[in-house]
């Protein structure tokens, strides 16, 4: 099955020329995704022939199975990650983004399988909706109809994303357990032997110390890591080396695949369970494509190929070589395997490389909880992004303290690498499963190739895969239990949020306050209306949310200006500054009511820049400028009063055309601001400046620009809406309770009320998430009956 000729990459931008400021900035990204990438795949080596050679697989301990053994392990190295991974999955980014959420974002832009509410029209004008090949020639496929037509199926494909994420998750508790183990292990082929407490106790101690350090953020010991898997790389593939040529030469003939037909016939269903250990030596390869968005796929593909593929296969050669010498010493084969002189450099490069492995992949289960997050799949958690410079480096204390104690758990629990190897290998195996099945979909739909190259590609890979899960599964109860366990726990806390989430949206969706009630009530809405903005939070992305009744009702007085705020996440990895505001306006003029949409990818951070509050003004005052100027806004008046929505470019520090900004710091706020706030407010302020002395406040003032052929009608609304902004803001929100209905089943109650408001209870509060000012937050009660 030729790559090049099967599956080409798709027929997007032409590859730029390589130049030699591309190559040389491919070949710097190459060196450093040594560091970050293949820290795992390139640790292999410590444990693989290990694992392989256990239980009944022992009696077979010959020269020729040991053949056999290393030529299945370079089948699988050359099928798998060369064939696969770097020809292949490679070209199929999202926008430079690799991952199962990359995959399942191109799939829900090219077919509808999205499962996100409050999804518009206008988001499919994102410069990034659009990357991948132009899909309005193909007509849709029957295939493609059948999907989008039936929701079940397409909640079975969000179930086996979140699932292979959950298996991602799982990764991040066993590989730094396996890696440091097997490490450790090295100490007890020297002369003073540690009792087996004593190596657990350092394994816990370097675990410890290796979470602990994840708040400083990869970027700081970053620069560390790709020297020391450099230095290892080259120690295994010496020691591989010396190791052919001195014990046993002839190991080269095992790269003929015949010698994989031998292994089967002599050993036969112990030789099938095995592969159990075999397929570990292909751990972390899934990395390539996760942390694709921190590299170029040129400069992965030039890593793998010519640094990572060679040495690991001269080094698993030279431990074959070494163990058809020496078949007693496959409990400790790497280091029994070292020359006695290079020992002791050796186990300090392995220990540290080990280390190296294990934060890639705990970095890479940040990303994909993130990502979950942004699916509306997983709880409210406080994400930290712990570099300046390297986009979507991110650090989730919650997170990483829970994967601390659950590593520690399988660390002091299993004590034993085959075992834990055991649980690794299954849920690696899995990962790479579904990763198979969903590009086999994006052929189809993304890069519109046939049913048949799909299908080919899928029963190809699936039938390498499936024969390496079925031996995987085989050793569920013997630590294979311990992903599966572990997933299930994530995709009931996954599954339990998504469904509270989605009814709360619904019970608004169905709630929403009829335009025509708040026609009825004229400008002032009934109340007086006083000078101020307030921004009322919402996840509805059209009509009025049913909270905003309450305050009609239940108020004397509201805002001037108010603004319909929705975040709400679009299926795309980043969504750019200029393309982040939609703003629209909510009934005629007169009622000075806006509807603002900010929209962020799945890879975005929410920034707390302080900066929001103005470039939101200036979005608005843009958007009152275009709808005077513009006929195709004014026109539609009286058809109707909302969904009228406008991109208004909101670049930082880009003084809009609409107003002039005067910024000024200032250590307190000014006194025509203090004037409109009441004593008790201006307390409040006064101890929160006090207990936060360090804060700058950045004040920003607006003025309108004299232009003298300006409407009368458009300058007085801007008046409004300077004078609003300099009487200060109010962020409104709804402390909502969800509870399940009285007729609803138990298991929903049990959900809902249990579940649920559980996570809800101890999960960050939306206006945490939201970076909203305490002091000028609004919350009004509301129960939701779903």
């Amino acid at each position: 099955m030729e790559p090049e000729s099967g599956i080409s990459t798709p027929s997007r931008n032409p590859p730029p020329q390589l130049s030699w400021v591309n190559l040389s900035r491919n070949l710097i990204l190459a060196y450093q995704s040594l560091g970050v990438v293949y820290g795992d795949l390139s640790t292999s080596p410590l444990y693989v022939y290990t694992s392989t050679f256990t239980g009944k697989l022992q009696n077979h301990n010959n020269e020729e199975v040991i053949f056999g053994a290393f030529s299945l392990i370079f089948w699988t190295l050359t099928l798998i990650p060369l064939l696969k991974y770097v020809f292949i999955l490679l070209s199929a980014d999202d926008n430079g983004e690799g991952g199962t959420f990359a995959l399942y974002s191109l799939l829900c832009r090219h077919a509808k399988f999205s499962l996100l509410p409050n999804q518009q029209a206008a988001d499919e004008e994102l410069t990034a909706y659009k990357y991948g090949p132009s899909s309005q020639v193909v007509a849709s496929s029957p295939l493609k109809r059948f999907l989008e037509k039936h929701k079940r199926l397409r909640t079975a494909l969000l179930v086996v994303v979140l699932l292979g994420a959950c298996m991602v998750i799982g990764d991040g508790v066993l590989t730094p357990a396996i890696s440091v183990l097997s490490s450790v292990s090295g100490l007890q082929v020297t002369e003073e032997k540690l009792t087996d407490g004593e190596l657990l106790l350092l394994a816990c101690v370097i675990l410890v110390g290796l979470f602990a350090l994840q708040h400083c953020g990869t970027h700081r010991v970053a620069f560390l890591f790709a020297p020391i898997v450099i230095i290892w790389l080259i120690s295994i593939f010496a020691i591989g080396l010396y190791n052919t040529i001195h014990w046993n030469p002839a190991i080269v003939r095992a790269l003929s695949p015949y010698y994989i037909v031998k292994f089967f016939r002599e050993t036969g269903k112990d030789g099938w369970i095995s592969l159990g250990g075999i397929l570990l030596s292909i751990t972390g390869t899934e990395a390539m494509f996760a942390d694709l968005g921190h590299f170029t796929a040129l400069s992965i593909r030039l890593a793998f190929a010519f640094i990572i593929y060679p040495c690991l296969v001269v080094q698993y050669m030279g431990q074959a070589a070494f163990l058809s010498k020496h078949p007693t010493s496959i409990h400790y084969s790497f280091y029994d395997s070292i020359p006695d002189p290079v020992f002791w450099p050796v186990f300090v490069v392995a220990t540290l490389a080990t280390i190296v492995g294990s934060q890639a992949v705990i970095t890479a289960t940040f990303s994909i909880i993130k990502q979950c997050h942004a699916l509306g799949c997983f709880p409210r958690v406080k994400v930290v992004h712990t570099s300046k410079h390297i986009y979507g480096q991110i650090y989730i204390p919650e997170i990483n303290w829970i994967l601390m104690i659950l590593t520690l758990a399988i660390t002091i629990g299993f004590q034993d690498t085959t075992l834990i190897g055991n649980a690794y290998g299954l849920a690696c195996m899995m990962v790479m499963f579904i990763t198979t099945f969903l590009m086999a979909l994006v052929i189809v739909f993304v890069w519109q190739k046939s049913v048949v190259l799909a299908a080919v590609f899928l029963i190809f890979f699936w039938f390498i895969e499936g024969v390496y899960l079925s031996a995987a599964l085989i050793k569920v109860p013997q630590g294979g239990w311990v992903p599966f366990v572990l997933s299930f726990i994530f995709m009931i806390v996954m599954y339990v949020w998504h469904y509270g989430t989605r009814k709360k949206y619904n019970y608004d969706l169905h709630n929403k306050v009829s335009l025509k009630w708040l026609l009825g009530l004229g400008p002032s809405l009934g109340i007086v209306r006083v000078p101020g903005i307030g921004l009322i939070y919402s996840e509805l992305a059209t009509g009025v949310p049913a909270i905003f009744s309450h305050f009609v009702t239940n108020l004397p007085a509201f805002h001037k200006v108010l603004v319909f705020v929705c975040v709400k996440s679009v299926p795309v990895p980043s969504v750019s500054p200029e393309e982040r505001f939609l703003i629209g306006r909510i009934c005629p003029r007169p009622y000075r009511m806006y509807r603002c949409i900010v929209r962020y990818g799945y890879k975005d951070i929410q920034r707390d820049d302080g900066d929001f509050e103005n470039q939101l003004i200036q979005s608005i005052a843009e958007f009152i400028q275009m709808e005077a100027v513009e006929p195709q806004f004014s026109s539609s008046e009286s058809a109707s009063f909302d969904g009228r929505m406008a991109v208004i470019s909101s670049r930082t520090g880009q003084s809009s055309s609409s107003l002039i900004a005067n910024e000024q710091e200032v250590l307190v706020v000014s006194d025509s601001i203090q004037s409109s706030k009441s004593l008790t407010l201006q307390s409040i302020g006064s101890v929160y400046d006090d207990e936060n002395p360090q804060i700058r406040r950045r004040q920003v003032r607006f003025q309108l620009p004299s232009n003298p052929v300006m409407d009368p009608a458009v300058r007085e609304e801007l008046m409004d809406l300077i004078q609003a902004k300099e009487a200060g803001v109010a962020y409104i929100m709804g402390h909502s309770y969800v509870k399940a209905r009285r007729s609803s089943s138990y298991l929903k109650k049990l959900v809902i009320d249990m579940g649920y408001s559980f996570l809800r209870k101890n999960c960050r509060g939306p206006a945490v998430a939201l970076n909203i000012p305490h002091i000028s937050l609004i919350e009004v009660g509301m129960i939701y009956y779903v």
